[in-house]
């Protein structure tokens, strides 16, 4: 049996030391205990939306602001956790003058979600950053991605940059290596997006659903990234949440530092592959901590065939 802890210890002198193996063991520990918290969160009045709303302009749950705290006492427990950086927050939270790591965090995706009690889950990423002009870099300076799915099991999905290993939480609060190399398979005839808003897609997006359908492909979409994202880590597919043709300023929907960014470097180290559009999400450079950005990932050959007909066309790069 490999726990989490074991596989962190025997990864040292890869890009963990014992101060990130610290980082992260403590970040596990946080996502623990929001696993505990959402079981009992009907129970404990959790339920419903608050009157506050983020730097997102979104309505906060009181799981939002719960799991939001949750990680942030997780990073001050962690001396080499430089800043913390959150959905929840307006700017960078400063931990540890000395700290050397930056860990970047959605609290709970999929929020919306938590009162019809689907999958949801926390996402999150560790950089080297000492000042906050070290935060805004691409995705390839990330030296792990995570995300936890809180659904019938909870499961701890992450990279270090060799592979993706799964782990899941047993019935004594340890996680538990369950898969020692994720792959998401080359080829899949799924597809995850919100046809609701069809009529905003732009002319590739549309031909590519379109032709799903026409060859056989089925529809998959529960409206939480990471429920949909961990179904494609087990049976392939794509994910598809383009830029909204009708509010180009706007850039996209998800996020980059905290959504995008940890998603692509998983799907990538999982032998997938993640872009924007003509442009691949781990090579943009972000420009604001809660920069918006297209974001479309899965099986490799599917997202080739999606970039290929990005790169045809002579229109602007998406924001």
């Amino acid at each position: 049996m490999t726990t989490f802890e074991t596989y962190l210890e025997g990864r040292k002198g890869t890009v963990l030391d014992d101060d990130l193996v610290t980082v992260l063991g403590n970040i596990a520990e946080a996502t623990r205990q929001i696993s505990d918290k959402l079981r009992t969160s009907a129970l404990d009045g959790l339920t419903g939306a608050t009157e506050n709303t983020n730097v997102q302009g979104e309505t906060q749950k009181p799981l939002d602001i719960l799991s939001n705290e949750i990680l942030l006492e997780a990073c001050r427990k962690s001396p080499a956790v430089s800043f913390a950086v959150s959905e929840e927050l307006d700017t960078e939270v400063a931990i540890h003058a000395d700290g050397k790591y930056a860990v970047i965090f959605d609290p709970l995706d999929g929020s919306s979600n938590l009162d019809v009690n689907v999958t949801v889950g926390t996402i999150f990423s560790v950089i080297e950053a000492k000042t906050p002009a070290d935060i805004l870099k691409s995705g390839r300076g990330q030296m792990v991605a995570a995300y936890a799915a809180y659904g019938p099991q909870t499961s701890l999905v992450i990279t270090i940059g060799a592979g993706v290993q799964i782990f899941t939480l047993n019935d004594d609060g340890v996680y538990v290596m369950t898969n020692a190399d994720a792959k998401i398979v080359p080829d899949a005839k799924e597809f995850a997006i919100n046809a609701a808003r069809r009529s905003s897609w732009d002319d590739v997006v549309s031909a590519y659903v379109e032709n799903a359908i026409d060859t056989g492909h089925n529809m998959r979409w529960v409206g939480s990234m990471v429920a949909d994202t961990h179904r494609i880590f087990n049976r392939g597919g794509v994910f598809l949440y383009p830029a909204d043709r009708n509010k180009p300023a706007a850039g996209g929907r998800l996020r980059l530092l905290y959504e995008a960014n940890p998603i692509g470097f998983l799907v990538e180290q999982a032998g997938g592959a993640a872009i924007i559009g003509k442009s691949t999400i781990l090579d943009i450079v972000p420009t604001g901590l809660h920069q918006r950005v297209p974001v479309i990932f899965g099986s490799k050959n599917e997202i080739a065939k999606i970039s290929a007909e990005y790169n045809a066309e002579k229109v602007a790069e998406p924001a």
